[in-house]
């Protein structure tokens, strides 16, 4: 019973992560004892630098910054010249705690830095580095030659976007920590909006430009909890703390927008889709009429049952049962198949693509954890990048976190507030299909969604062909969006790389999309 149970937590979501039945013990295994080396090596850099040593590169010191409203953090900066020699860069870490780091990488907007918005890209998982999408998707450089170098990425969002890559939480990626871990989304979503304080501080520069917040995958659960954590500090009346004698050096931040690509938001609503895609989707999976669609209604009947009473609750102990059941029963069958989850045009053989389909993936952990990347980084010598760390993902996992809502409240406080959102989707995608993102939006506690339940698609023609359609909502200064994106996969940017720069560009100018003549 304990193999099986160890085998279903890694039906977990993740950016690029759906490990089979049989790899789940030796994952288990083996990313346990790499944290277990890891955090002795740790120990021993903390010991040692109370001596005055450190196990880091020798290369110059870091520039180290801090801030009076959180005296445990500081970020050590770099200036690597990585990916894109042509913008200026900064890498490094945010020290949370004399145990905690979290990794960082900045490049400017290639057009107008002073003036482009600041966009933050954040990867799923939970447990997967947002350098994954730096390098195979939106960043100034994709990774190639089996990791051994990168290439120019004409379709960067750095085209006229400033970009802050961040591994979170802790032990994702580059970050580190000796002794803590996160294991909940509103505790990760704490120390972004601290890293975003002494980021902003030190560098003013930018704290004035439209800010939004870009995520994919389980990054539909970390946005909304990020930027509901960032617009109820905006809200609060600053006279408070000079009435209770307290010094006020937060920083508003310009929230703007939220882009949600193929993520995981509303789980009641979105496991039970996974029957209608697989059944009666574009890409039909199962025969509408076989035993595989009479099981797959049957179980999405059950697991919307199990997350109603996860959603009433709030408890691990009943989550985390949800987690357990609608992961494998909502998509056990398709591991089967031999299909790429993040794009079921596509076959996936593991010993040939690796455990995460894309070959990419294995390459980035070839480039990251070369010696003469790190130091230009800034990054211990003993941390061992990984595109995903599963020990991460478990541990969300056994909090039973992906079970909960991060539509509602959330999404409706913040447009209530003026900060535009947009859901947007590749139609390819098994693993956070489109309808069910469709039926979230459609179905969400607000105006904008009913009007958009209400209204019919545009269709959205690009280059000569049918790109997209998208329905949108509009109340004050604040946007609703929904986009369903044609031949695109899990991972849009990577599929539709020029469609997906066009309706990027135009979404962080002005929240809203004109696809007519196009």
């Amino acid at each position: 019973m304990k193999l099986k149970l160890l085998s279903l937590t890694n039906l977990a979501l993740s950016a690029y992560a759906l490990p089979s039945y049989a790899d789940g013990l030796s994952a288990f295994t083996s990313f346990n004892l790499d944290k277990g080396i890891s955090s002795i090596q740790s120990s021993i850099e903390s010991s040692l630098q109370s001596f005055g040593l450190n196990l880091f590169n020798n290369h110059d010191k870091p520039l180290v910054l801090s801030h009076d409203q959180f005296p445990n953090h500081q970020i050590r900066l770099h200036h690597p010249t990585l990916c894109d020699s042509g913008v200026k860069q900064y890498s490094g870490y945010i020290d949370i705690s004399d145990s905690k780091s979290l990794f960082f990488w900045f490049f400017e907007s290639r057009a107008d830095p002073s003036s482009d918005p600041l966009v933050m890209w954040l990867n799923g998982g939970p447990g997967c580095s947002s350098s994954t999408g730096l390098l195979t998707e939106l960043g100034p450089c994709n990774i190639a030659n089996d990791g051994q170098s990168t290439t120019y990425n004409d379709y960067s969002w750095n085209n006229n976007a400033n970009l802050l890559f961040l591994d979170q939480p802790i032990n994702v990626g580059y970050s580190y920590s000796d002794s803590d871990n996160v294991n909940t989304t509103p505790a990760a979503a704490d120390d972004v909006y601290a890293f975003l304080q002494i980021f902003f501080k030190h560098y003013s520069s930018y704290a004035h430009l439209p800010f939004s917040i870009a995520a994919e995958s389980y990054g539909g659960r970390y946005a909304p909890l990020i930027a509901d954590v960032i617009n109820n500090h905006n809200q609060i009346d600053k006279s408070l703390y000079r009435i209770n004698g307290s010094f006020d050096d937060f920083k508003h931040i310009n929230l703007k927008s939220i882009l949600l690509g193929n993520g995981l938001t509303n789980p009641k609503v979105q496991f039970p889709s996974v029957y209608d895609y697989a059944c009666h989707g574009p890409y039909q999976i199962f025969e509408p009429n076989g035993s595989e669609c009479a099981n797959l209604k049957s179980k999405a009947h059950t697991c919307e049952t199990l997350i109603d009473t996860c959603y009433k609750t709030d408890s691990r102990f009943t989550c985390l049962p949800a987690a357990l059941y609608c992961w494998s029963g909502m998509y056990g069958a398709f591991q089967q198949l031999g299909l790429n989850p993040y794009d079921v045009r596509q076959s996936c053989d593991r010993e040939k693509d690796g455990d995460l389909c894309y070959k990419e993936m294995d390459w980035i952990q070839t480039y990251l954890n070369k010696p003469e990347v790190k130091k230009q980084l800034g990054v211990p010598k003993y941390i061992e990048f990984q595109s995903c760390n599963f020990d991460v993902n478990r541990s969300f996992m056994g909090q039973g976190d992906s079970m909960h809502n991060s539509a509602d409240p959330a999404i409706p406080n913040l447009l209530d507030s003026g900060v535009s959102v947009l859901i947007y989707a590749g139609k390819a995608d098994f693993m956070c299909n489109y309808i069910g993102n469709k039926q979230w939006v459609e179905q969400l506690s607000h105006p904008l969604g009913k009007e958009i339940a209400q209204s019919d698609d545009n269709e959205w023609y690009f280059n000569g062909r049918k790109a997209a359609s998208y329905k949108s909502a509009k109340q004050s200064e604040a946007h609703l969006t929904f986009l369903e994106i044609e031949e695109a996969s899990h991972m849009v940017p990577m599929s539709q790389p020029e469609f997906s720069i066009n309706f990027f560009n135009q979404w962080i100018f002005d929240q809203s999309f004109n696809s007519t003549g196009i």
